[in-house]
């Protein structure tokens, strides 16, 4: 078994902020031995991890978190151990990326008309130099034009739900985003369940629903989980028949809550995802 193993980690081919090398060269300091690089709907820095990694001697697992929807909440599912090649999995990762655009694109054109950016278009520059453009992106644009002190301010002033430049959007279903990562060969782990804003019954309900579609996991070890979260995750691993994940979701290094890297401690009778991967 591993030591020390993070299955859930972005850079900057999407919202994170280290390339990955430099994730990788971060995770040989934390002394992890397996690493999977999940950025958000693209795999576009797994070639560069993988080298990395060999150089570093980490067990490498190509990944990827992909958006979806269920019942109208924004669900992530992570694919474990995909094959970048696979068109149907390329085909999605295409198909979100273009509903990315668009909400990114209609954003803009709702901040355009809002006073305090006198014209400005913060999504200009993201659509322009972002390979998978998010709110995240648009909210660090935002800041960099001094329309807001941080990150969070500014998802709180403009982008939020009833803030000016909020624009709704609609996901692919789960089924068919768990279709894409078995037809890639990968395992589907439904990522960080507890942050989603569903009761005890509709968490048991999107697990059932999840499981059914061919969900092989859930992340059920993770940064800043309160005992109680983490006692609830672990219980719907076990009803359902979801392998355990262990995942940190690193964005950056100025995020301390998510720290790179998590012991590999599962709860008892969670098997871990680990043991259906065959890292690189």
């Amino acid at each position: 078994m591993f030591d020390l193993i993070d299955l859930h980690t972005h850079s900057l081919h999407s919202d994170g902020s280290l390339t990955p090398a430099e994730l990788v060269a971060r995770a040989a300091l934390r002394k992890i031995t397996v690493l999977a690089l999940t950025d958000h709907d693209t795999m576009a820095g797994c070639d560069e991890a993988l080298a990395s990694c060999r150089e570093h001697g980490i067990g490498f697992v190509p990944g990827a978190e992909l958006t979806a929807g269920w019942r109208g909440q924004e669900i992530h599912i992570v694919g474990l151990g995909l094959d970048a090649t696979n068109p149907v999995l390329q085909a999605q990762f295409d198909d979100i990326l273009a509903r990315r655009r668009r909400r990114i694109s209609a954003i803009g054109e709702k901040l355009r008309r809002e006073p305090a950016l006198a014209g400005q278009d913060p999504t200009a520059a993201v659509l322009a130099g972002v390979g998978v453009p998010t709110r995240t992106h648009v909210a660090r644009e935002l800041v960099r034009l001094g329309l807001a002190d941080g990150v969070q301010q500014a998802f709180d002033r403009y982008l939020a739900r009833r803030k000016p430049g909020y624009v709704p959007q609609e996901w692919p279903d789960i089924e068919t985003t768990i279709a894409a990562i078995r037809a890639a060969g990968g395992h589907a782990v439904l990522a960080h369940a507890h942050r989603y804003k569903l009761s005890h019954g509709g968490l048991k309900e999107l697990c059932a629903a999840f499981r059914a579609a061919g969900g092989a996991g859930i992340e059920v070890s993770l940064p800043g989980t309160s005992p109680a979260d983490a006692s609830r995750l672990a219980s719907l691993a076990r009803a359902h028949d979801l392998a355990g994940s262990v995942a940190s979701d690193f964005h950056e290094p100025g995020l301390p809550w998510r720290p790179l890297g998590r012991f590999d401690k599962l709860p008892d009778q969670v098997v871990p995802i680990l043991a259906r991967l065959t890292p690189l």
